[in-house]
């Protein structure tokens, strides 16, 4: 294995995970993860040398996983209903594909916190993951990007080429909140 494969290789348990808060459903976000190695490997040669992988790999994903939503016609029809400018808040009948992850997939690395193992099982709970599929899927990587892995609001916007200009990460959070009839946490 070559170097920038084992470099991208220590990302792939996270990448899985953000996938399955794209997607809702383990076997979807696997497939999502695979082509994410694959696009990886392919546009290698676009990483500028001493930038951070992590970012990248993370904008990779997240465009695979856009791509896999707009090539699900299921998925592709909730987006486009969420998008529409009616007062349609979608129904949770509707995200059918929505399945639970195993807990050995969210083991906890020696790394980790009992803060991020808290924080990474809550926004992979079912309730937050069918909630957010009512979104639209920029609204979704923003909300991911910025709330849940606490990026900033320029970086999730960069990433997930979100729709709307936001100044601040919690002005991103807030609005997609609401937008998804959480409220405040």
């Amino acid at each position: 294995m070559n170097e920038f494969a084992s470099n991208v290789e220590r990302h792939r348990r996270e990448l899985l995970v953000h996938c399955y808060r794209m997607l809702g459903s383990l076997p979807d976000a696997e497939d999502a993860v695979q082509e994410t190695l694959l696009r990886a490997w392919r546009y290698r040669d676009s990483v500028n040398e001493g930038a951070p992988l992590r970012p990248w790999l993370y904008r990779v994903a997240t465009n695979a996983c856009l791509d896999a939503i707009a090539r699900d016609q299921r998925r592709a029809v909730l987006a486009a209903r969420a998008a529409a400018d009616d007062p349609w808040t979608g129904e949770l009948e509707d995200v059918v594909w929505l399945g639970p992850i195993p807990n050995s997939v969210l083991e906890p690395t020696p790394a980790t916190t009992p803060e991020a193992m808290t924080l990474t099982r809550e926004t992979i709970e079912i309730a937050f993951l069918t909630v957010i599929q009512l979104l639209t899927p920029q609204q979704r990587a923003a909300l991911i990007l910025c709330d849940v892995l606490d990026w900033s609001a320029k970086d999730g916007r960069g990433v997930a080429k979100a729709e709307n200009d936001r100044s601040s990460r919690q002005d991103c959070a807030a609005d997609v909140r609401l937008a998804a009839g959480m409220g405040k946490r």
